[in-house]
């Protein structure tokens, strides 16, 4: 059932989907998450991208906790909009792709060169090969460790490159009061409840397996392809976790912290190690920084993907993109119209139109300086509004905007010391990183199977690995569900990913 809220958003002034008639095509409608309120149609942002475009947009936004409701519901509806933010892979969007709700772009989409961007990227966001639209740019790699470096210096280490070395500082986190405060009360790793019951994530579990050799989600053993669950090396990287874990190395709240707690024991001083993306380096630096204004800078580390015991190294990368912007055929019937409407997405996608996305109107709510957009006006409350509308809502309608200071619009960095020197370390990690990556084989792919069992399956093996993590199962145990995933419908999962990525090189 629809909620009250999303029943609001669809009726209310600020919602679009399909109400619009066909007959009005000097206007688009879109669908997309949303951080905060609603932009007013009428507000600065909202006018400048119609005058840019030269057409009116209608945007349904949708609170993002709610979107994957009002996707599903919207998908099975009368009423899907002309451009929808959806994530390729879902179930929902997949069934109707295959019904022929959106327009298959794969032999379109090249003749629009800002929706193309990286054709690997464009490849790893489509269905079995067939591209339904231009995808939401997203940093390749951005697996990173953050680390408390003034507790790192009180225990007398340096920064980790190996397994090991994570592995030493966490024990001396642990033990050898590093807060000074002569008790007994940190510990080295965080780890929240990691939501989602797919092995294609980021969770600190799935970096380490990587690290310790293992696939990211599906990799080539023996000429075939097999999930990460099933080598040796997974068993490896989980007998190391579990290590960590029984001799109190990490958080003892581990399988129930919320994510959006994460960053609280690093902050309060409880733990002095986060597995994340590296974006959670400035998340940081902001709280650290309401503590102490003068020695934040000094509390944070953050390095690279690190090295197994051996020394040989696996770095975990990223897909390249967060959703797509889907073209659907209820309103966009003919290939005029969809001619029409590609050249102003990609209109949108040109530096110019990525700029009011991610930055808003130059000179109203930011300058440029040295190439960078400064914020400014923000005591006026309607230039705020401006910057509100940028941030909590338009951005991500962008292809290339939400992706900060790799995108192609201006990028915004904090004048402060400690931002820009781990801005550009951050580039120094992920160009060497990217050079021991291990990327995901299966990802333009979809298997059928998955689709229609994934629910029931997926949960088997991730459930199960926490288990064994919390001393609930042994590892034959763990084995023995593994097999049960295989059992249940994983063989012919595992069948039809071997079948697919080989016809895709075909």
């Amino acid at each position: 059932m629809l909620t009250t809220a999303l029943l609001a958003s669809a009726c209310s002034g600020t919602g679009g989907g399909g109400e619009s008639s066909q007959a009005d095509a000097n206007t688009i409608t879109f669908m997309t998450q949303l951080f905060g309120t609603a932009p007013n149609p009428q507000g600065e942002l909202h006018q400048a991208i119609e005058k840019f475009l030269g057409k009116k947009i209608k945007v349904t936004w949708v609170p993002n906790a709610d979107y994957p409701e009002k996707v599903n519901v919207t998908l099975a509806s009368a009423n899907i909009p002309d451009v929808m933010v959806v994530d390729p892979k879902s179930p929902a969007f997949g069934k109707a792709a295959e019904a022929g709700a959106f327009w298959d772009l794969t032999d379109k989409i090249k003749k629009y060169p800002n929706l193309v961007g990286d054709e690997k990227v464009l490849l790893n966001s489509s269905i079995n090969g067939k591209i339904y639209g231009p995808y939401r740019t997203r940093p390749l790699l951005r697996s990173a460790v953050m680390i408390r470096a003034d507790w790192l210096k009180k225990v007398g280490l340096e920064a980790p490159k190996t397994t090991d070395d994570l592995y030493k500082i966490a024990e001396a986190f642990t033990k050898k009061d590093p807060d000074g405060n002569g008790k007994d009360d940190t510990y080295g790793l965080i780890i929240p409840k990691w939501p989602g019951t797919t092995f294609a994530a980021s969770s600190p579990f799935n970096v380490m397996d990587v690290w310790f050799g293992a696939p990211n989600n599906w990799g080539e053993r023996d000429g075939k392809l097999v999930p990460e669950f099933d080598t040796p090396e997974f068993f490896e990287a989980n007998r190391f976790m579990k290590k960590m874990i029984d001799e109190g190395l990490v958080n003892p709240d581990w399988n129930t912290l919320d994510t959006a707690k994460w960053n609280d024991p690093f902050v309060q001083g409880k733990g002095g190690i986060i597995i994340d993306v590296d974006v959670r380096t400035t998340q940081l630096l902001d709280l650290l920084k309401e503590q102490d204004p003068q020695t934040y800078g000094d509390k944070v580390l953050t390095v690279g993907n690190l090295a197994r015991p051996d020394g040989k190294k696996f770095s975990l990368p990223f897909s390249g993109y967060k959703d797509i912007l889907a073209v659907s055929k209820q309103r966009v019937k003919t290939e005029a119209q969809l001619d029409e409407l590609l050249k102003t997405l990609d209109k949108l996608a040109s530096k110019e139109g990525q700029v009011l996305l991610t930055n808003g109107i130059e000179g109203r709510n930011f300058k440029v300086e040295n190439g960078e957009a400064v914020l400014i006006n923000q005591e006026d409350p309607k230039v705020k509004q401006v910057q509100d509308d940028v941030d909590k809502a338009f951005i991500q309608l962008g292809t290339q905007a939400s992706t900060g200071t790799t995108g192609i619009a201006y990028p915004r960095v904090p004048p402060e010391a400690p931002y820009r020197k781990d801005l550009a370390e951050r580039k120094e990690r992920v160009a060497e990183d990217l050079k021991t990556a291990v990327f995901d084989p299966s990802l333009p792919v979809v298997s059928p199977t998955a689709v229609a069992k994934g629910a029931t399956l997926n949960p088997i093996v991730t459930d199960a690995r926490i288990k064994y993590l919390a001393g609930q199962l042994s590892e034959d145990e763990l084995k023995a569900e593994i097999k049960r995933w295989y059992d249940g419908g994983g063989t012919q999962i595992a069948q039809e990913i071997n079948d697919l990525v080989a016809k895709l090189g075909q």
